[in-house]
C-alpha cells in the first residue's frame, strides 16, 4: 500500500526557514517582519506545497470566504440564470457563493437571510421577495448586503443593482397601444408595488394616458401556474386582446395556454415578455421581450461584494437599462 504523503505544515516551514513557527505564521499573514522575510517565507511554503487549513485562516481574518445568494424564487429561469453567473463570478473573484432559494416567500426570505448571516458569510446578495420589509435594516448591520433588482429602502446597502423597469413598462404598453390594442393584461410574479418595481402605478398613469384598459394580475413563474392564470383571463367575460408579461417564463405560461385553446399567437392574442430568455427565440413565433445585461449585473455585483468584504463599499447604485426585443409575438387585434 502506498504510503500517504504528510500535509506540509508551519513547523516545517519554520525548519526550513530557520524561524519560529509564530514568525512564519504572521509572514504568512503580512504581519510583524519585514517584506524580504516574508517573500522568504512564502517561497518556501510553495516550494514544500504547504496549503493553509481554511478553518484556521478564516479564524485568523474573520472572513470565511463564502458569499450567500439569496434568490427570491428559482422557479424563474431568468434568476437561475444570474445565480449561476453570479456563482461563476464570485468563485473569479477568489470566493464561494452559497445560494438558497425563498421561494417566494417573505417569511421563508428572512430566515433564510438570518441563517446565512448566522453562518458568517462575508457578504450577502439578495434578490428580495418584499424589499420594503423591516428585517433587512438589522441583517444590514450584521452583514453587508447587496441587493439585485430592488433596492432596499429601509437598509444601508453596500450597493445595489436594479433595473429601470418604468421604462420597460411604459415601452411595452406603447407599443402594444400602436399595435392597436386597447385591452391588455399586465401579468406580474409579484403584488407589491415598490419604489423600483412600481408596475401597479406605471400601469395606471400609461393606460390613462393612452386611453387603454389594463389590468393587473400575478402569476407565478412556473408554467403550470402561469397557464392556468392566462387561462382565467382569456376565457373571462372581457378576455384581453394582448398580454405585458414582467417575465419571459410568464409569458411561456400565455402561450401555452392559447394554445389549449385554439387562439393563436399573435392573430388572435398578441403577446410581451420581460428578460429575454433564449428558448423564449424558439418559441412559434419567436417573443418580443426585454434583455437585460447579465453579464453587466454580474460584475457589478461581484464588484460591490469584493469592495464590501474589503472596506466594506460605499452604496453605490447601478441602474440597468432594458433592450427591446422586437420579435413576432405582436400584431394589431383581429377586427
Amino acid at each position: 500500500m502506498t504510503e500517504r504523503r504528510r500535509r506540509p505544515t508551519l513547523r516545517d516551514i519554520a525548519e526550513e526557514t530557520g524561524l519560529s513557527s509564530a514568525a512564519v505564521s504572521y509572514a504568512l499573514r503580512g504581519l510583524h517582519v519585514p517584506a524580504e522575510t516574508q517573500a522568504r517565507v512564502r517561497e518556501a511554503a510553495e516550494r514544500l506545497g504547504y496549503q493553509a487549513d481554511p478553518i484556521a485562516r478564516a479564524l485568523a481574518s474573520g472572513r470565511t470566504g463564502f458569499v450567500g445568494v439569496l434568490c427570491g424564487s428559482l422557479t424563474d429561469p431568468w434568476q437561475q440564470s444570474v445565480a449561476a453567473g453570479l456563482g461563476r463570478g464570485l468563485l473569479g473573484a477568489g470566493r464561494n457563493a452559497i445560494t438558497l432559494d425563498a421561494d417566494n416567500e417573505p417569511d421563508r426570505e428572512a430566515e433564510l437571510a438570518a441563517r446565512l448571516a448566522d453562518q458568517r458569510v462575508d457578504a450577502l446578495v439578495v434578490l428580495p421577495v418584499d424589499p420594503l420589509a423591516a428585517h433587512w435594516k438589522d441583517l444590514a448591520e450584521r452583514v453587508p448586503l447587496v441587493s439585485v433588482g430592488d433596492g432596499l429602502p429601509r437598509a444601508r446597502t453596500a450597493g445595489e443593482v436594479v433595473y429601470d423597469n418604468a421604462t420597460g413598462l411604459r415601452h411595452g404598453l406603447r407599443t402594444l397601444h400602436e399595435a392597436g390594442h386597447t385591452l391588455v393584461t399586465v401579468l406580474t410574479p409579484s403584488d407589491r408595488a415598490t419604489p423600483d418595481r412600481p408596475a401597479e402605478t406605471i400601469v395606471r398613469q400609461v393606460a390613462t394616458s393612452l386611453g387603454m384598459t389594463t389590468r393587473l394580475r400575478t402569476a407565478p413563474h412556473d408554467l403550470d401556474g402561469a397557464t392556468a392564470v392566462a387561462r382565467a383571463e382569456l376565457t373571462g367575460p372581457e378576455a384581453p386582446t394582448a398580454f405585458l408579461c414582467l417575465a419571459d417564463a410568464i409569458a411561456h405560461g400565455v402561450y401555452a395556454a392559447a394554445g389549449e385553446l385554439g387562439l393563436t399567437v399573435p392573430a388572435d392574442v398578441s403577446v410581451i415578455g420581460y428578460d429575454d430568455l433564449p428558448v423564449s427565440r424558439l418559441l412559434n413565433p419567436p417573443l418580443s421581450t426585454y434583455r437585460w445585461s447579465v453579464d453587466e449585473l454580474v460584475a457589478d455585483v461581484v464588484r460591490y461584494v469584493v469592495a464590501a468584504i474589503e472596506d466594506g463599499g460605499n452604496g453605490e447604485r447601478t441602474v440597468l437599462q432594458p433592450s427591446p426585443m422586437p420579435r413576432a409575438s405582436v400584431a394589431a387585434p383581429r377586427t
